[in-house]
């Protein structure tokens, strides 16, 4: 998210989180947010700082300047890293690009670190490329750390996910396949797959 009237507009359909990347060879790299914008969001929705191999200042820099409460880390940062930011009260989300080599023992260590996982498909950008991984790799997945699912969510295949019948399952990450173009989102979608989601939760 960029734009503060495309803010305001999301922020109507009252996401759990909404995101900011901070990631500057992104297509979605947020050069400037208006404050005042993210100071009016509603306090139920998390302000999340999306990060790729950032140095510790840099990313509470950016979490003080912008009030952020939630922090997605998409690089190779360790245990470590995330446990001084979860230590200073940030919610701390972890993401792993998966594909039919991913080593999921390699989340062992970061079971006391992190809030939640986060399982993309692995891509060489560090997510946002579209496409979806095999869901079916996350039978694999022993641990009890509950996890965002993303990559390649769309309108057609977002239900999709209840299939999974995984309680670990806390949130989907609606990105790329809902936009008009790289950080502008398409409200009406969103909101129509929002509403589906919802609707589908209250069922089960």
């Amino acid at each position: 998210m960029r734009e503060p009237s495309n803010i305001n507009d999301l922020a109507n359909l009252r996401p759990d989180y909404m995101g900011f990347i901070f990631y500057p060879a992104s297509k979605r790299f947020v050069e400037a947010l208006d404050l005042e914008t993210l100071a009016h969001l509603p306090s139920s929705i998390k302000k999340t700082g999306v990060f790729v191999n950032s140095s510790l200042a840099e990313v509470e820099a950016k979490a003080e300047e912008f009030k952020l409460d939630a922090l997605q880390l998409h690089g190779q940062e360790s245990p470590e890293f995330c446990s001084v930011l979860k230590n200073k009260g940030f919610e701390v989300i972890k993401a792993f690009g998966v594909d039919p080599d991913f080593q999921f023992t390699v989340l062992d260590s970061y079971t006391k670190a992190v809030d939640y996982f986060l399982f993309d498909t692995k891509t060489v950008a560090h997510g946002g490329s579209g496409e979806t991984f095999n869901w079916s790799l996350l039978t694999k997945y022993q641990l009890n750390v509950p996890y965002f699912l993303s990559g390649g969510l769309s309108a057609e295949n977002v239900l999709e996910v209840i299939t999974l019948d995984d309680d670990r399952l806390y949130a989907v990450d609606l990105n790329s396949r809902f936009e008009v173009r790289p950080g502008l989102k398409n409200i009406e979608l969103l909101g129509s797959v929002i509403d589906k989601l919802k609707q589908a939760h209250l069922s089960e």
